[in-house]
């Protein structure tokens, strides 16, 4: 009997191993698929945040907005209350990479013993509460720290990157010719080989992240992670229970020792729903069978983690006064004239509070032109969006960054709509530009201008030469009422160190300014 007692829960643990490496395979698939081929539409490819329930609480807050795209996040906080907190344990793709690397250093020996603090249990619920709270003040920090944000940041943002960086070096090893073109063309058109500001930093985080699991077995979603925080809150009165027959139990203790989340499955009394992720390790670790996970309706409510009234409200005035703290920079009162977003965006704080710093419009962007953004908006937009000319320009046909944003942050554009929202002006440097200052014939910007009618004319006029005298020269001069801040025209500048063409975001659409040149100036 407890042979087949323990076959069952092994094979049930090896269900969940396969469901981890589907869902995972699942999310990068979608993430590999979210890149430029040349057609207008690009698919669905941000499925996974459509059912994440702290993005989309937290977005509700923050913005005042319902975002429709993650609705369905609201099925999962009903299958949690119904079955428990199993998305952690077998959907999750940040839980199946943890969960893998603990394997690892176990297996490695390289796993550090550290005694379990059950005190430890309760921070994730006070960050969960500072987000919250926090967020009720227009402040979503719930990007930063939620699983899937911080997944697929990192993914995009350096750990894709780093992966081409190798796989180009062993390309370049192939003897065959043809076959580094292909494979060099591959990378090129999944678009992984793009270059990030920041992209150490942000690998420094997920790399610790990783390490923390040298400590305890899955660190981040024991001790740090929000969501599982609030599924935890969701899952304390749930259908499947844990039983243990105590004429079977020993005491041995094996199944808590075991346990990947700190539930306490031992003794019974103990346990706590709120922290099972029903992996099903400490069934099938179990040397009698004496513990079953048995579906059971009408169920008690299990011991809570609690963090002591003193705790919530603290956790709660933290996340009220940091709230002044993140607005207080100067890069926050007033955006700076190189913080051009996306075309499509919202307006600054409600894009503020929809944007989840996910990176999914940055792998997108064709030109490579989006980045992350560090002190462009202060400290509330850390890794939003932004555009760098001098990295890429915005394609004048493309709007594939508003159908991959997972929450609206970034309106869906059509090609034609697309086309006549402006982002920002082209300004040029007269004491840099080719014509203006060394009679040179330059006619690249104007070449390369997408509108119609091209928002850079070429006009003659009187310029000095270098000599001191005085002579026509064809010189590029921008209208204001044609331009739409695509930043080509920066991009493609020949004067290299500083180009003598530069855009900025005077004049965006999305902002209460209008376009027009009469009212630009105003």
């Amino acid at each position: 009997m407890n042979a087949k007692h323990s076959a069952f829960y092994r094979l049930v643990q090896r269900g969940r191993i396969l469901s981890q490496t589907a869902f995972f395979l699942l999310f990068l698939g979608l993430l590999l698929q979210t890149h430029f081929s040349n057609e207008d539409y690009i698919g669905n490819t941000e499925g996974f945040f459509r059912f994440d329930p702290l993005l989309a609480v937290s977005t509700l807050f923050a913005s005042r907005t319902f975002a429709q795209s993650i609705a369905l996040a609201f099925i999962s906080l009903a299958l949690t209350v119904l079955f428990g907190r199993f998305i952690c344990g077998w959907v999750c793709p940040m839980g199946s990479v943890l969960q893998f690397f603990s394997f690892i250093f176990k297996k490695s020996k390289l796993h550090v013993p550290a005694i379990q603090r059950n005190g430890l249990l309760a921070l994730k619920y006070a960050i969960m509460m500072v987000v919250f709270v926090s967020s009720m003040f227009a402040l979503d920090l719930a990007g930063l720290l939620d699983p899937l944000s911080l997944l697929y940041r990192s993914f995009i943002l350096a750990v894709l990157p780093a992966i081409a960086v190798v796989s180009e070096s062993a390309i370049a090893l192939m003897p065959h010719q043809g076959m580094r073109e292909s494979l060099s063309r591959s990378l090129q058109d999944l678009a992984i080989g793009h270059t990030f500001d920041q992209a150490l930093l942000i690998a420094m985080i997920f790399i610790s992240l990783l390490l923390l699991n040298l400590l305890r077995e899955r660190f981040w979603c024991r001790y740090l992670c929000p969501a599982g925080a609030l599924l935890g809150i969701c899952a304390r009165r749930n259908l499947v229970q844990i039983k243990v027959d105590a004429n079977k139990c020993t005491g041995c203790n094996l199944c808590t020792l075991q346990c990947q989340t700190q539930a306490e499955p031992f003794p019974q009394e103990k346990w706590k729903s709120g922290e099972c992720i029903y992996c099903y390790t400490c069934a099938s670790a179990c040397p009698t069978a004496a513990i079953r996970l048995p579906v059971e309706f009408g169920s008690k409510v299990s011991r809570p983690i609690s963090l002591g009234r003193r705790r919530w409200v603290l956790s709660a005035v933290f996340g009220c006064s940091i709230v002044p703290f993140f607005r207080i920079s100067g890069s926050s009162t007033r955006a700076g004239a190189k913080l051009i977003r996306p075309p499509g965006s919202k307006p600054e704080g409600q894009f503020l509070g929809l944007c989840v710093k996910c990176g999914e419009c940055m792998k997108v962007c064709p030109t490579n032109a989006l980045q992350p953004a560090f002190d462009q908006a202060g400290p509330e937009g850390l890794w939003t969006p932004v555009l760098v000319p001098r990295m890429g320009y915005c394609e004048y046909y493309c709007s594939l960054c508003g159908q991959v944003c997972p929450t609206g942050a970034i309106k869906e554009l059509k090609i034609r709509e697309k086309t006549k929202i402006r982002i920002g002006t082209a300004w040029i440097n007269k004491n840099r530009c080719l014509p203006y200052i060394l009679g040179k014939a330059c006619r690249v910007c104007e070449e390369k201008c997408p509108t119609s009618p091209k928002a850079i004319e070429i006009v003659e006029t009187e310029v000095m030469l270098p000599n001191g005298t005085w002579d026509a020269q064809d010189v590029p001069v921008v209208n204001p009422d044609s331009c739409i801040g695509c930043g080509i025209c920066e991009t493609k500048c020949p004067v290299a160190d500083e180009p003598a063409i530069y855009c900025t975001n005077f004049g965006e659409s999305r902002s209460a300014q209008s376009a027009a040149t009469g009212d630009l100036f105003q």
